[in-house]
Order: structure tokens, then C-alpha cells, then sequence
């Protein structure tokens, strides 16, 4: 299983970016360039601009044009503030919350069971 992040805005959603993709590692997964094909895209997301918040839309539509197959995650804070408005971009799969991004791996979501629900061939 391969994933690949991209991060916008602060320095935090850099550290919250290599904690996920640390996890990732963890359990095996191969972590690759974004521009390259993955079965996981994560994005940590940034609201402090309106312009953030329309890179991380073109981000998601690019994503979808490369490998429409592809489970995007999308994190950080414009994820926080307007989760409903990042669930209904078409072809993002979760939306995770700070409470949720600390706690993916561990508790609720494991990466076993995010593996049974698609199938990532």
C-alpha cells in the first residue's frame, strides 16, 4: 500500500502531516511523492486564506484526474472549521477533525480495517 501527503499553510500542519505519514510507515506502508500514484492521498489543509482553501480544492480535483480510484483524506484547519463543506467535494472519502487525526491510527480506524473498506487495485 502506497500513500502520499501534501501539506498547506503553518509549520503545525507539517508536524501533524509526518505524524500521520509516520504512522502509515509503521504499519508498512510505502510513503511516495505526491506527484506519484498512491492508493492514499492525505492533505493537511490550511483556512487562513481564501486562496489555501482553493489550492486544496484544485489538490483534491488533480488527485481525481491522475487516479480516480484514489482514497483522499483530508485533514488541518479549514477540515476543522468546515468539515460539511469538505465532505461534499466530490471524491474525498474522510474528513478528519484534530481529535480524529491524533487518534486514527490508534483507536477507531485501523489501517486494516481502512484496507477492507476499498479496494485499492
Amino acid at each position: 500500500m502506497r500513500i502520499a501527503s501534501h501539506t498547506l499553510g503553518c509549520k503545525l500542519n507539517s508536524a501533524e502531516t509526518s505524524t500521520i505519514v509516520g504512522q502509515f510507515r509503521l504499519h508498512d506502508w510505502e510513503v511516495t511523492q505526491f506527484a506519484e500514484n498512491a492508493n492514499v492521498f492525505l492533505i493537511n489543509t490550511c483556512s487562513v486564506t481564501l486562496n489555501a482553501e482553493k489550492e486544496c480544492r484544485q489538490i483534491i480535483r488533480r488527485i481525481l484526474y491522475q487516479n480516480p480510484k484514489a482514497f483522499i483524506a483530508v485533514t488541518g484547519c479549514y477540515a476543522q472549521l468546515r468539515p460539511e463543506e469538505i465532505a461534499s467535494i466530490e471524491g474525498v472519502d474522510i474528513v478528519l477533525i484534530l481529535i480524529l487525526s491524533i487518534n486514527f491510527l490508534r483507536r477507531k480506524y485501523s489501517l486494516r480495517r481502512l484496507t477492507r473498506r476499498r479496494n485499492f487495485t
